[in-house]
């Protein structure tokens, strides 16, 4: 609910007006505007009266939001959220933020030297799998916290900010250490209990949208988290599941806007899971800077031919770092610049 209050009213009238709301167990999120104060009320609000409300002097006007997200709503942040990852700022109009690294960490030299080629190919984050969930139980799962360290002796060397998947509350002190900003897979955007931990994190997360969620789903994915205390939520769409087989998931570019337009959120895309494949890696993330994303976080691997997990859909340093040169004029277009 969006209780709309006049400008004149009294400071003194608004904390009465606050504290009634909190009073009935409901959070109250204040919007200062050059004409209205706004009140956002998160709670359940279905015994409120609006007739009880508008009979203040003070209220201009008292509307019921019909989403069922409601931190993650641009309507009670009509500003668009800056999430800061070891400041680095993603989202509003910040630079566009490229992330680089590998699937998997296979170790301390082979990620900090690609840690090294993505920096000096003009990424600002380094991405790496530790703890890596596999279809198959069979398949190299990660070398786990071994892998964690790893990435920790690559940033000591370069710098670079460490992105990497959280899939177990178990880690959670672990990921809270060591990694900048935390990645939730697409197999766990629905793990609730994870969620709400995320929530007493002081790291930032990155929220990948599931393989066959909805806007909505994913929205509200994010809106546990938030619920839960962490405000600083970054979405990440990373393809969904539909009929098509010839790329590995279905890139919707369309949810892009969409985004901008439903919540405040900062939205990158991940071209790799998207495509499956590095020969479409580049014109995909072109097509989403185009689209007004707010990153990328791409795999790159030296030796893809030989990498442990993933390797078709990494690019090589060199690709990657041609990908960043071409990337800086679309930019450009739509009124942003590559960090």
């Amino acid at each position: 609910m969006i209780i709309t209050l006049k400008k004149e009213a009294p400071e003194k009238e608004v904390e009465k007006i606050r504290k009634n709301f909190e009073d009935k167990g409901l959070r109250v999120n204040m919007i200062l505007g050059e004409e209205f104060n706004v009140f956002g009320l998160v709670g359940d609000t279905a015994h409120l009266d609006d007739r009880a409300i508008m009979a203040n002097e003070w209220v201009e006007n008292v509307q019921r939001v019909s989403a069922p997200y409601k931190l993650a709503n641009r309507m009670f942040h009509p500003e668009d959220s800056v999430v800061d990852v070891a400041g680095i700022p993603v989202g509003g109009k910040s630079p566009i933020v490229i992330i680089g690294g590998p699937c998997s960490v296979e170790s301390e030299e082979q990620v900090t030297r690609i840690a090294e080629e993505v920096k000096d190919a003009g990424g600002c984050m380094l991405r790496g799998g530790a703890y890596k969930p596999r279809t198959s139980p069979y398949a190299f799962q990660g070398l786990g916290y071994e892998g964690i360290l790893d990435m920790v002796a690559a940033r000591k060397k370069t710098g670079l900010p460490i992105v990497s998947e959280l899939m177990s509350i178990d880690k959670l002190d672990e990921f809270e250490e060591n990694v900048d900003l935390v990645q939730i897979g697409a197999r766990n955007m629905q793990n609730y209990d994870l969620l709400k931990a995320c929530g007493k994190l002081s790291k930032p997360v990155l929220l990948k949208r599931g393989m066959s969620a909805t806007i909505e789903e994913w929205i509200m994915s994010a809106e546990y988290i938030m619920a839960s205390g962490n405000p600083n939520v970054i979405l990440c769409e990373r393809g969904i599941r539909t009929f098509e087989k010839y790329t590995r998931n279905t890139l919707d570019l369309a949810v892009v806007p969409i985004i901008k337009e439903k919540t405040h959120l900062p939205i990158i895309i991940d071209p790799s899971h998207a495509t499956g494949d590095w020969k479409y890696v580049e014109a995909v993330s072109l097509a989403a800077i185009a689209a007004g994303c707010d990153g990328l976080i791409v795999e790159v691997h030296d030796h893809p031919e030989s990498a442990w997990s993933d390797g078709a859909q990494s690019l090589k340093p060199l690709k990657f770092k041609h990908l960043v040169d071409r990337a800086r004029p679309i930019a450009e277009a739509v009124e942003r610049s590559v960090r």
